[in-house]
């Protein structure tokens, strides 16, 4: 009988007794919490792990320290790529496509939340820029390589259920700017995206999947005051009961079980939450589930044609 995870499972736990030998597993932002967790549990289960960073010394010192190594030694594999740039995106892309090593999954976990106004280096609102958009490239541009039965996970959140996108303002030029509400629309552009891409990629095998990995302190948060920490406690208790944040293993631990673990068909073009597939849930008191508009696959083809607008490339995939 299959094994049931949850809410309180690790990355860990949920391979055990996996042998990922001959995979090879692209991970982004491998600097810090997540990314760090994930790739290492990846790898100590037998994957060939990837990683991207913006700051590559930071990554080798995580790493190296993750793996219980001198700082700057990890069996992780390191690419430069910052997320806000899509220059960087284009080049990381194409490194990695004239090593002509393929993947058999790519998990986007880097990203950034709740922090100040500001703009991407190509001018767009820096939550959507970079969690979105830097992905929306980077991995398209990485099809190519990926193996039959591959799998895409890009980490999402509960905090897509604070706002849809808004594809006629994606920048607030025209929208007063709240950190949150420019997070949610980021957080359901990841949704909309893994639907998007489940649709064009499933006839060849390859499926995609978005995931929310819990609430977790990580440096993700290196923007949020106390006051903005004590107003999520405060949220979770009321939608959840509980106030407590997962740990970093138990965080990563939804990404490797749509990854690697639970069926394709399973979690393809679906939103999965402490290892299971989350049931659609407009109740704006709950917190549990996933909203309409981030799963809807006409609405994910729209933000496909405006990210191809925007950021002046096509992708017929």
């Amino acid at each position: 009988m299959a094994k049931t995870f949850g809410a309180e499972s690790t990355a860990d736990e949920v391979l055990e007794g996996i042998d990922l030998s001959g995979k090879r597993v692209l991970v982004t932002g491998v600097s810090a919490g997540l990314g760090v967790e994930t790739a290492r549990s990846l790898a100590a289960h037998g994957a060939t792990v990837v990683g991207t960073a913006r700051d590559l010394t930071k990554a080798r010192r995580a790493l190296g320290e993750a793996f219980s190594q001198k700082a700057g030694n990890s069996p992780v594999d390191l690419v430069e790529m910052d997320l806000a740039s899509l220059s960087s995106v284009r080049k990381a892309a194409s490194d990695l496509i004239a090593r002509a090593q393929r993947f058999d999954a790519i998990i986007a976990n880097a990203g950034v939340m709740a922090c100040p106004q500001g703009k991407t280096q190509d001018g767009f609102e820096t939550q959507f820029g970079t969690n979105h958009l830097g992905h929306f490239v980077f991995v398209n541009r990485l099809v190519p390589l990926l193996n039959p039965g591959a799998r895409i996970v890009t980490l999402s959140s509960a905090g897509h259920q604070r706002s849809d996108v808004d594809l006629d303002d994606p920048n607030f030029e025209r929208t007063e700017y709240q950190p949150f509400t420019a997070y949610g629309r980021s957080k359901t552009a990841n949704i909309l995206y893994a639907v998007a891409l489940d649709s064009r990629l499933k006839a060849r095998g390859v499926r995609a999947t978005s995931i929310h990995p819990g609430g977790i302190q990580t440096e993700l948060g290196r923007h949020l005051t106390p006051g903005l920490i004590a107003q999520m406690k405060a949220r979770l208790r009321s939608m959840t009961g509980t106030s407590a944040f997962k740990s970093v293993p138990q965080g990563s631990a939804t990404s490797v079980w749509s990854g690697f673990v639970a069926s394709a068909d399973a979690v393809g073009g679906h939103y999965c939450e402490d290892c299971h597939v989350a049931e659609v849930n407009d109740d704006p008191t709950s917190r549990v589930g996933v909203r309409s508009y981030a799963v809807d696959l006409a609405h994910a083809n729209d933000l496909w044609r405006k990210s191809e607008e925007m950021v002046g490339e096509r992708f017929p995939l």
